[in-house]
């Protein structure tokens, strides 16, 4: 058995090691460079940079793999390491990626499982996961403004399809291609040369792309940036309340250790 006080050392260290600056930014180094890495197996590269590259790729498993377990031992509570989604996420991408893939059926997989640990770089940079965060939480009220584009889209592409068919039948043929059109028109590609070709048979249709232009491009835009923001906001509000709170525990703790001292002291005088 191993001493408690050896274990709590170690934990220590580990602790120590995980919140280390330096450690952080060569965690993220190597990201980088497993990223880099990728980019580069898809170029024709000659055999020797090959297999370097295969070597390199194997040192960047084990290094994450290390990381991976300084942040398990650092944890107080080891049951609660894989309530954590990112801890889950990077422990699976890091053992799927010590899974040998050469010349096996798993290639494909494990290939697609090392362009995935750029994706390490969120768990790794509070600032990002914060902004992945928000955005997961903004997605329930997006939602409801996807369903209302969906439908003003529904709406101006049955319109669309009953006047201009007869012009463009493939811009305008049925309301599926017509939604793909309007999209063309909400993101501003070539808008104005579908929009002068209805033109000629209907002067008036220009108030048609305007006002869809006005709802999709602008209203709604603005609606999901708005939402995003908020819940940014909220989340950024919810960090600084934990960080508080953290930091009100620390000093409750050191008073509590200060008021032990001074009882201990005069424990000491009284004898």
């Amino acid at each position: 058995m191993i001493p408690m006080s050896t274990i709590q050392v170690i934990q220590d260290k580990a602790l120590a090691l995980k919140n280390n600056r330096a450690f952080e930014l060569f965690v993220v180094g190597v990201i980088i460079i497993s990223a880099l890495l990728v980019g580069a197996k898809t170029y024709p590269i000659p055999e020797t940079i090959s297999k370097a590259i295969v070597w390199l790729d194997v040192g960047i498993t084990f290094l994450f793999l290390f990381e991976i377990i300084v942040r398990f031992i650092a944890e107080p509570n080891k049951k609660r390491f894989f309530h954590n989604g990112w801890n889950v996420f990077d422990t699976l991408v890091v053992v799927v990626s010590l899974i040998p893939i050469d010349n096996s059926d798993m290639a494909l997989v494990g290939r697609l499982v090392r362009v995935f640990r750029v994706l390490r770089m969120v768990s790794i940079i509070p600032e990002l996961r914060t902004l992945l965060n928000s955005l997961v939480r903004a997605l329930p009220q997006l939602g409801y403004v996807v369903l209302l584009m969906f439908i003003i889209f529904y709406i101006y592409a049955a319109i669309g399809a009953t006047f201009f068919a007869g012009i463009n039948s493939d811009l305008w043929g049925d309301i599926a291609i017509s939604m793909l059109t309007l999209f063309r028109v909400m993101t501003f590609e070539d808008w104005t040369d579908v929009m002068y070709e209805t033109m000629t048979v209907y002067p008036l249709s220009w108030a048609y792309y305007l006002s869809f232009i006005f709802f999709t491009a602008f209203a709604f835009l603005n609606m999901v940036i708005g939402i995003v923001v908020n819940v940014l906001e909220d989340e950024h509000a919810k960090e600084r309340a934990e960080q508080d709170e953290e930091e009100g525990n620390a000093s409750l703790n050191d008073l509590r250790d200060e008021i032990r001292e001074l009882k201990s002291i005069i424990q000491t005088l009284q004898k």
